[in-house]
C-alpha cells in the first residue's frame, strides 16, 4: 500500500515487471470484468494497465451452457479486440460432470503458444 506520492503501486510494478502475462484459467466472472473494464482485485488491476506492448494471452474456461451463452462471444471477442490472444478452450468432460465446450486448454498447447508469442516477439529483456 502507497503512503505518498512515488511510492510503488503494486498493479503498476507487475505491469512494469511482466515480459507477457497469461490468464489461465479466465472464468467468466473474470472475463465480464476484463471486457467491461472492472478492475476491483489485482488482477484486474494489472489487466487495465496493462501495457497492450506487450502479449497478454487467457484462457477461458467454464460450464458449457456460460461458454455457449451469447454474452461470452461478445465478451471473448472484446479482449481480442484489445489486442489479447484467446488460448481457445476445449470440449471435455468438465468438473461438474457435464461434456462440452468449456474446459481450459491443456497445459502444453498453453506452454507452447507461449513459447510461439515470445519467440514472435524476440523474446523480452526485463528492465
Amino acid at each position: 500500500m502507497w503512503k505518498r506520492r512515488s511510492d510503488p503501486v503494486l498493479h503498476i510494478d507487475l505491469r512494469k515487471w511482466a515480459d507477457l502475462m497469461l490468464v489461465a484459467p479466465l472464468d467468466a466472472n473474470t472475463l465480464g470484468k476484463v471486457a467491461s473494464g472492472i478492475c476491483d482485485n489485482l488482477l484486474t488491476c494489472v489487466i487495465r494497465a496493462w501495457d497492450r506492448s506487450k502479449p497478454l494471452l487467457f484462457c477461458p474456461a467454464m460450464n458449457t451452457a456460460m461458454w455457449e451463452h451469447p454474452i461470452t462471444a461478445q465478451q471473448v471477442g472484446q479482449l481480442k479486440a484489445f489486442g489479447y490472444v484467446e488460448i481457445p478452450c476445449v470440449a471435455k468432460k468438465l468438473v461438474c460432470g457435464d461434456q462440452g465446450l468449456g474446459a481450459m486448454a491443456e497445459v502444453g498447447t498453453i506452454v507452447d503458444k507461449v513459447k510461439e508469442i515470445l519467440s514472435l516477439h524476440g523474446g523480452f529483456q526485463q528492465s
